[in-house]
């Protein structure tokens, strides 16, 4: 059960918190709508890979391939969430102004990157880890520094593309050893 003075301290969080949701609502519709070139970049970032990866994914593969993008969306999305949170990194421009976080990057871009990646890896025995760290070094040091030149996203607070690189590594890391653990529960029972 809550005290008192926690669920004032509550309230004035949810306070708080409806205000910025509206104040971002209103920095769209001032800024980022779909007016803006940045709006339809963001769009495109969001909308092509997912066409790509409908026409491209190996279909006798789809559950495997989708599972490991699926990792990555997800821990993509909360570290970005925290970096967010954090103000170590943000997005002057969005598709959706009411996510936390760059929808199009999390959703789209960055897992269905790293799916046709590891899609060309198991189906040609090529080192997914390897080919991984290319892809997250590529995104980390020529993705991110071209996005911060089109002020697509800004980053603050000491963060840099060496720290970015290194999230990419771990979350790559992570989704490989969560779908090594799946295949290994499927292929053993």
């Amino acid at each position: 059960m809550m005290v008192k003075e926690q669920e004032e301290r509550l309230d004035e969080i949810l306070t708080l918190q409806e205000k910025v949701v509206s104040m971002w609502l209103d920095y769209w519709k001032n800024f980022s709508n779909a007016g803006t070139v940045p709006f339809w970049i963001i769009v495109l970032m969001l909308v092509v890979p997912l066409v790509l990866i409908y026409f491209k994914i190996d279909r006798t593969k789809a559950f495997q391939i989708g599972f490991y993008g699926f990792n990555i969306h997800t821990w993509f999305t909360y570290s970005d969430a925290i970096a967010m949170r954090t103000g170590y990194v943000y997005y002057p421009f969005q598709a959706i102004p009411i996510m936390p976080v760059n929808f199009a990057l999390d959703a789209s871009l960055v897992p269905v990157t790293f799916m046709l990646v590891y899609q060309w890896c198991i189906n040609n025995d090529k080192n997914v880890l390897l080919y991984g760290i290319v892809t997250s070094a590529v995104f980390s040091f020529v993705v991110k520094p071209v996005m911060v030149v089109w002020d697509l996203i800004q980053l603050d607070n000491g963060m840099n593309y060496f720290y970015l690189f290194l999230n990419y590594l771990a979350i790559l890391l992570l989704a490989i050893v969560l779908t090594k653990v799946f295949i290994y529960f499927k292929t053993s029972s």
